[in-house]
């Protein structure tokens, strides 16, 4: 067995916690950038799950250059229309040819695409309200090869390339990453009226949180401004109660502040979606693949939904790294706050990185010395257990957004 590079350090500064500004960050679903961050996903998984049952293992394949053009929509009280249909292109290389199999990965590709859409936009119609493109080139076989040899066990990385990860989150992490999702979750279920395209911003300033929400809100469930002022009031009160579990701290909520009922400017919209109305988008200029946007966290700017789960190390180290974290955490006492960094080197197994780093701020009276041994540990049985990863994306277990 081949002993793994793997450091663990005291993290260089403050923990996030005590440093007097925080800014935290989460595109909805709706958001057009997340809107191509879950197609490319779904395609991905689509597509991977079509060559195992096709040829029995992942070829080679990368959708994760989709993009997306904002259309033209007139909203209006009681329903308006899409004047002008979105427009989504995906994009990238996937294996049509393997041993002798053909595969039609355009085909799937737009299957999983309109299936995405029904699942997740109730308010889209598929075919008019937004158009799905897809230009998939041909990816070759042969680079089947640096998945490993035929029986390998692990892959060898397709990049030098890193992925960093952390644990816990803060407070204000907790607040924006839930808020959004229980938004688009639980709220939604008896608030038809809110669309998917729900923005969470959080700053924390000292002890005091803000909170600012950007909610679309659905035409056809709104008869009159009334209405849509009651929808808004409700995602507010909504929000406060969702910080409240996670914070002692005083918040506030924002919604929609740059509404003026005096001159009709309200965030209506037809289908739930500013890319409706000149929003465009685009893979990974959204949220990491912890689901969050942390400046004052280190990030990899490397895009994860779309990529092949296999070998593809801009997608399985930022997931990785963010298991690793939170494994520690859980099983390692005496620590506030850990960052992980994975650094692969291309050619080589991806579960012997070039270095895996875990850099920690302890809580008072532990050393970082006394719990190396444990952490290096848990590193240790994480990175060996790497495939884990893809089983687990290709089965929708691991969120890339």
């Amino acid at each position: 067995m081949t002993e793994r590079n793997i450091r663990v350090e005291p993290m260089v500064g403050r923990a996030v916690e005590d440093q007097e500004v925080e800014i935290v960050e989460r595109k909805g679903l709706g958001h057009p950038d997340s809107i191509c961050d879950g197609i490319a996903e779904a395609v991905s998984q689509a597509l991977a799950r079509e060559y195992i049952d096709r040829v029995g293992e992942v070829l080679h394949y990368n959708t994760d250059e989709t993009q997306l053009v904002a259309g033209t929509a007139a909203p209006a009280f009681g329903g308006g229309e899409v004047v002008e249909p979105i427009y989504l292109l995906v994009t990238g290389r996937a294996t049509q040819r393997y041993r002798g199999t053909q595969i039609p990965t355009e085909t799937i590709a737009l299957r999983a695409a309109r299936d995405y859409f029904a699942e997740t936009f109730p308010e889209v119609e598929f075919g008019t309200d937004v158009v799905v493109d897809v230009k998939l080139g041909e990816g070759s076989g042969d680079l089947q090869e640096v998945f490993g040899d035929e029986g390998q066990q692990v892959p060898m990385a397709n990049d030098t390339s890193f992925g960093v990860g952390h644990a816990p989150l803060t407070e204000t992490e907790e607040i924006v990453l839930n808020a959004e999702r229980r938004l688009n979750g639980e709220f939604t279920a008896d608030n038809p009226a809110l669309g998917q395209d729900v923005k969470v911003m959080g700053k924390r300033e000292g002890d005091r949180i803000d909170v600012t929400v950007a909610a679309a809100v659905v035409d056809s469930y709104v008869d009159d401004l009334d209405g849509y002022d009651a929808t808004v009031r409700a995602v507010r009160e909504f929000v406060e109660q969702v910080a409240a579990e996670y914070t002692d701290r005083e918040v506030s909520i924002h919604v929609n502040t740059a509404d003026d009922y005096d001159e009709g400017a309200i965030y209506l919209t037809t289908t739930g979606t500013s890319a409706e109305q000149g929003d465009d988008g685009s893979v990974g200029r959204g949220n990491r693949a912890n689901g969050l946007i942390t400046p004052n966290r280190s990030m990899s700017m490397e895009a994860t939904s779309g990529k092949n789960p296999v070998n593809h190390i801009g997608k399985i180290y930022n997931l990785l790294s963010t298991e690793i974290a939170e494994s520690v955490v859980d099983e390692v006492d005496g620590i506030r706050e850990i960052r992980i960094r994975l650094l692969s080197q291309i050619g080589q197994p991806i579960d012997e990185p070039h270095v895996a780093d875990a850099a920690i701020v302890s809580e008072d009276g532990v050393a970082v010395a006394d719990i190396e041994g444990e952490v290096t540990d848990v590193v240790d049985r994480e990175l060996a257990n790497v495939t884990d990863v893809t089983r687990r994306v290709i089965d929708g277990e691991l969120s890339t957004f």
